[in-house]
């Protein structure tokens, strides 16, 4: 059965901040041109916001560029920050930082407490408004060439494909969705992204980008602990000086709070676990005194690129672009991103307009590039650019040079630190480690793998294709096993892989894919970049309510 196509002047992958701005920002300048232009945006969520974690607290400054009157027509941010506080955690102790010392990366005055996902709710409403078309529960899976080599669109994946490959009664072929301009928005790690950065070797001047797995909880806590708007950021316990990470809470309102960690993927002993960590983090006595008596209501975890400015690559190719976490514009020293994902979707969207307008097509919208370079974003970026690179140099020294850094010279120093290995290098064999014994956990604040995955939603159809793919089946026992003691059954946030006994006594990996949070950990971390991450039949993974 063919595959049908569909054309559109822009196609986005993923409706993300970024994606839906862009779609927004595009129909607006039409608006104002009374042009004719047609826009549609592929969501591999069962819904808009689905697939959406983060925090988060929010910097409005680009919301405010992009629909000045979001107030009235009620966007969701509801909460401004009210306090900050910035805590060295030790085992059984805290020292926390005096306002004064504060960098201004950590203060958030001006700033909102938000659920992501409700805002991208919000803002997928905003787009269709305005005559966007949004195709939720599709998974683009494939990058469609001209001959020229340009980017011509997308196709989603087939539907109703059997485990072995094969069309069951179910099937529906793919769509096409071809565009003049494809602008990627997939997140961070994004399947077609990665792709493209290699393809046309977008990276060849970037250095290695630099990933975190964030992990977080929605609570409903007790409303007598409950402090609207205070935001606490930690460093510290549980983790050692030489782990990067760190720790959020934030309260929003009607008594919830977002309770997240971050860990730095350049981790380098095999026996970490993240989640672990994380849960461990939960039992200290000052984030106990504002968990004890509440309720976990939501869980879920996402790998963010935090690489910053010198980690991004070449945004534009022929016929696109990169936009949003897609390509890496979190200001990890703010620890926000969705700002200049909404940024760096206008940006892109004013780019094609503008060739569109003069009747371009599948060429480099080079005008992107360009524009950012001119922004506030870049400066943004540009005073945060080394963050990341001294704090992978440890806690203590890293967090004075940055304090040094900010608060001193407002990041406007005459160097420029560079990172020089990706993530998975940095693993190093399990025999220069200690086995690290994690507490159980009690049920009150710290819980195991697979409460924690029932609580995300998640959700596979059983028969299809399995969408975590191994380039070398043996490679798992054969290296990671042996070398480095099976770091997937710890660096995973979900349960989805095991290793297990044959029924001769050998080990083996068992892939659980059902469990999969969509956090592409794995794809980032194995230590041989053995794993790698491919979409679902659309519709699938976690349903995140309100994260």
């Amino acid at each position: 059965m063919a595959r049908e196509s569909m054309q559109y002047d822009v196609v986005v992958v993923g409706a993300g901040p970024a994606g839906l701005a862009a779609a927004i920002r595009l129909k607006q300048l039409a608006a104002e041109k009374s042009a004719d232009l047609s826009v549609c945006i592929v969501e591999k969520g069962s819904e808009i916001g689905a697939h959406i974690l983060s925090g988060a607290v929010i910097d409005p400054r680009a919301l405010d560029e992009l629909l000045p009157r979001w107030k009235e027509l009620g966007a969701p941010l509801k909460t401004p920050v009210s306090e900050d506080q910035f805590l060295f955690l030790t085992e059984t102790g805290s020292l926390k930082l005096p306002q004064f010392l504060l960098p201004e990366c950590f203060r958030n005055h001006g700033n909102f407490v938000i659920s992501l996902g409700s805002l991208c709710r919000w803002l997928g409403a905003q787009a269709e408004g305005l005559g966007v078309e949004i195709y939720p529960g599709f998974a683009a899976s494939e990058v469609l060439f001209h001959e020229s080599g340009a980017v011509r669109g997308v196709a989603t994946g087939d539907m109703g494909v059997g485990r072995d490959g094969k069309p069951t009664a179910q099937y529906q072929p793919g769509i096409e969705l071809l565009g003049k301009y494809v602008f990627f928005a997939e997140g961070c790690r994004g399947q077609l992204g990665r792709q493209l950065i290699e393809r046309y070797r977008l990276d060849d001047e970037s250095d290695p980008q630099v990933y975190g797995i964030g992990l977080k909880e929605l609570w409903q806590i007790d409303p007598k602990r409950h402090r609207p708007g205070l935001v606490v950021h930690s460093a510290g316990w549980p983790l050692t000086p030489s782990t990067y990470g760190g720790s959020f809470l934030y309260h929003m309102e009607d008594h919830l709070a977002s309770v997240g960690f971050v860990v730095g993927l350049a981790y380098a002993n095999p026996y970490l676990s993240p989640y672990e960590e994380f849960q461990r983090y939960k039992t200290h006595p000052r984030i106990r005194a504002f968990l004890e008596g509440g309720k976990r209501l939501a869980y879920g975890a996402r790998a963010i690129a935090a690489g910053g400015l010198r980690s991004l690559p070449r945004l534009v190719f022929p016929g696109g672009a990169l936009i949003g976490d897609n390509a890496g514009f979190l200001n990890a020293s703010r620890i926000k991103g969705s700002h200049g994902a909404i940024k760096s979707g206008m940006l892109a969207a004013e780019a094609a307009f503008s060739a569109l307008q003069t009747g371009r097509s599948g060429d480099e919208l080079e005008a992107y590039p360009v524009a950012f370079k001119n922004s506030w974003l870049f400066d943004e970026l540009y005073r945060a650019r080394n963050f990341k690179q001294w704090m992978s140099k440890g806690l203590y020294p890293g967090t004075m040079m940055v304090g040094i850094e900010q608060t001193l010279f407002a990041g406007k120093v005459p160097w420029t630190l560079h990172h020089r290995h990706a993530d998975h290098e940095c693993t190093r064999p399990a025999s220069e480690f200690q086995p690290i014994e994690y507490p159980k956990p009690d049920g009150r604040l710290s819980f195991d793998r697979l409460s924690s995955v029932f609580l995300s939603n998640t959700n596979h159809e059983e028969n299809q294709p399995p969408h975590l793919t191994l380039k070398d089946d043996s490679v798992p026992v054969r290296v990671n096993l042996a070398k480095y003691a099976g770091p997937e059954q710890r660096y995973c946030p979900a349960g989805v892989y095991e290793f297990v006994k044959d029924t001769e006594g050998s080990d083996r990996l068992q892939i659980n894919a059902q469990n999969c949070v969509h956090c592409k950990t794995c794809d980032i971390k194995d230590p041989l970049q053995n794993i790698v991450w491919v979409a679902p039949q659309g519709g699938g993974g976690p349903n995140y309510p309100n994260m």
